[in-house]
């Protein structure tokens, strides 16, 4: 199929879809199936009505920005919101923009992140090999007035190679390989996403200045690094307080790195700055190991953000916070006065018992709700939980750990 470029057209996005859409916010969409199923109407498919009840309650949260300016945004499938970059993500894609420049977005898919980072490019080249999401996006940014974006439903190694062809050249552009293998499995290699960015390197560089990858958090982050032929300038573990969501990585082809930028990168809708933690692979190698110390009652325990604890800057973490370790494959930190600054979550100690049956059989009677962790402790945080009785709430954490001897130890926590 040849390239098709779209403009803003009614097709199955009309108002009286989003009409019925309205009448039916509050019904369960499992029902509304049942209701409807083999029904039709002229000017709508209850399918796809229903398919926006989901997924306002699915993605309402996640892109509130987005249906807050446009509430009649439309959503092809479940799938493309399950897929999408949520605003708080996009938002933060759109600052690594060339800006007032041509940028293209190699795989838009539902087009959060071409609608964002449109916002700081000249014009933007979305391109998509789904119709039905091209179509949406050109809906979308009609209905979001965003003139500067040209939605294309094109495969992208095809789109690289014309505009080789051509000599077209953009400053920034955005790829978001796809994740998983054929049979649905989740991949661990740059190399095994589709497609293979580490094989179209060469040819990126001839198309744009500035590469930006989003990749799973499940990659090795150094092993992505030697995997691609042009060093990155940085690879970012980027997440929200709860949650490591990608690793991006840039790459300048005008100007290559010699050494790469490592980072950790905290987001939260709740805090306008990220928080971020940066450092090379020479910088965590040379760095003297932590100290260890054991744990008492009143000492301060420090957790490291989910982004953080990807880069694995274990020794780095313990240097620049003046922190000591309980164990070195524990990777929580301890100090006996409290920090400021750190990327994580701070917790003062209450308690510390050893694992043993006599603790265990009276532990649920004084802490019937507690929320369990383990950390280089030998079983699941349910299997903890189970042995101990306690029910997940309130606001005391419980962490399991091994301590300097291996001895294992169950350290009562509350929010510092």
């Amino acid at each position: 199929m040849p390239p098709v470029l779209f403009s803003y057209r009614l097709t199955t996005m009309t108002s009286d879809l989003f009409d019925w859409v309205d009448a039916h916010i509050n019904d369960d969409p499992l029902k509304l199936r049942l209701k409807f199923a083999g029904k039709s109407t002229g000017s709508f498919s209850y399918d796809a009505a229903i398919t926006q009840i989901e997924c306002r309650r699915k993605f309402g949260k996640k892109l509130a920005d987005t249906l807050t300016v446009f509430p009649r945004f439309y959503f092809p499938s479940i799938l493309s919101g399950e897929q999408a970059t949520s605003d708080l993500l996009a938002s933060f894609h759109s600052s690594f923009v060339a800006n007032g420049l041509p940028a293209v977005d190699l795989t838009s898919g539902l087009g959060i992140d071409a609608m964002y980072c449109a916002s700081r490019a000249s014009h933007l080249v979305a391109v998509e090999r789904d119709l039905a999401k091209t179509e949406a996006l050109a809906y979308n940014t009609a209905g979001l007035h965003i003139d500067n974006i040209r939605p294309l439903c094109d495969d992208c190694e095809r789109f690289i190679e014309r505009c080789k062809a051509s000599g077209r050249k953009f400053a920034t552009a955005f790829i978001d390989p796809a994740r998983r293998s054929s049979d649905g499995g989740r991949i661990f290699a740059l190399s095994d996403c589709t497609p293979d960015v580490t094989a179209l390197m060469a040819d990126l560089s001839q198309i744009c200045s500035l590469l930006i990858i989003k990749a799973s958090p499940m990659l090795d982050i150094s092993h992505t690094i030697e995997a691609l032929p042009t060093r990155p300038l940085s690879v970012m573990a980027v997440g929200t307080p709860t949650e490591c969501k990608e690793l991006l990585i840039l790459v300048n082809f005008d100007n290559p790195a010699t050494e790469t930028i490592i980072e950790a990168v905290t987001l939260s809708a709740a805090c306008p700055e990220a928080r971020t933690f940066a450092f090379t692979q020479t910088q965590e190698r040379d760095c003297a190991a932590p100290q260890q110390s054991a744990i008492e009652v009143g000492d301060y325990i420090y957790e490291p953000s989910p982004a953080l604890m990807k880069t694995g800057a274990f020794k780095l973490i313990a240097s620049r916070y003046n922190l000591a370790v309980p164990h070195p494959n524990t990777h929580l930190f301890i100090s006996s006065s409290s920090v400021t600054g750190f990327q994580g979550s701070a917790y003062r100690v209450l308690a510390v018992m050893p694992y043993a049956s006599r603790v265990l059989k009276r532990f649920a009677r004084e802490y019937p709700r507690v929320n369990v962790a383990v950390r280089n402790f030998g079983m699941g945080a349910d299997a903890l939980k189970a042995k101990l009785g306690v029910a997940d709430g309130g606001t005391l954490r419980l962490y399991g750990i091994s301590a300097a001897q291996g001895e294992r130890l169950l350290v009562l926590t509350e929010p510092a």
